[in-house]
């Protein structure tokens, strides 16, 4: 692997300093590298649209935070190319490297001795009066949920075309076990291994008590439609793409015919990110 994309995220200093160092060090060995335009720029070197980094890459390296890595891999989705997460934001579920671990990693990346993770993503799609008005790729959720001042919302839930219940919530998670740890955990969701091929439906202060999280097969189809008479109802990707929908819209949720492909640290296991990231066993 010599041909390595960079994403960085966008205005942070720290990227930079760690990218004066990086570049030269991957050119010594043989890489051809290329930075997204933003970045590139502050570094005075060419830089690439993000857009056409994935076709021109064979692994994609991101420095930032879980959001840059949710929008890097909704970028490359469909291209399977493989993406390495290095933290230099904040919690890092999916950012698994550490600054102190770049070098390491990357040697043993180079040389093939990083073993590649699959996590299922999301397809959503929204329609109108029949019409598909939108459509969507996800790694973490899809989330419906009221504006801040609108009341409880009706969502008329279906599995594989069977009636579920209509839920009288604030709104609906539709996770992946990627996203378990994230939006659908504070949410009383479950935690599940980030491999498995299931999909989670989790009620937001859902109205009935004993409406409770779901964990369904990965092969699930998913249709919300939203019966509430309020325009007030958004559509929320991975916490960072948004779409408003309105009375009797369906939402439908399934899964993508393609997989986030993660390098994972060879000395990693998933039950460390737990205990290091949720504080487990601490006091």
């Amino acid at each position: 692997m010599n041909r390595i994309g960079i994403i960085c995220k966008a205005g942070v200093p720290k990227s930079v300093e760690i990218l004066k160092e990086l570049l030269p060090w991957l050119r010594q060995k043989g890489c051809e590298t290329f930075v997204d335009t933003e970045t590139a720029s502050t570094l005075n070197i060419d830089g690439f649209p993000r857009s056409e980094i994935p076709s021109l890459s064979e692994i994609i390296i991101v420095l930032g935070g879980d959001g840059t890595m949710l929008s890097t891999c909704r970028l490359v989705a469909d291209k399977g190319v493989p993406v390495l997460g290095i933290n230099i934001g904040g919690l890092g579920f999916i950012t698994e490297v550490q600054l102190d671990e770049l070098y390491e990693t990357m040697e043993k990346v180079l040389s093939g001795e990083c073993p590649i993770e699959e996590r299922l993503m999301l397809t959503a799609q929204v329609r109108r009066l029949g019409e598909l008005i939108a459509e969507y790729i996800v790694l973490n959720e899809v989330v419906i949920n009221k504006a801040a001042l609108a009341r409880i919302i009706d969502l008329e839930t279906y599995v594989n075309q069977n009636y579920v219940t209509t839920f009288k919530a604030d709104g609906l998670i539709i996770s992946t076990p990627t996203g378990s740890t994230a939006y659908s955990l504070s949410a009383g969701g479950p935690i599940l291994y980030p491999t498995l091929d299931n999909i989670i439906i989790t009620p937001i202060c859902s109205h009935t008590l004993t409406n409770r999280a779901m964990v369904l097969p990965g092969d699930s189809i998913i249709k919300v439609i939203l019966r509430s008479p309020t325009e007030r109802v958004y559509l929320t990707m991975d916490g960072q793409v948004g779409f408003s929908v309105m009375q009797n819209d369906v939402i439908e949720v399934s899964k993508a015919p393609f997989k986030t492909r993660l390098l994972i640290p060879c000395d990693r296991d998933y039950f460390h990110i737990l205990r290091t990231k949720l504080k487990w066993g601490e006091r």
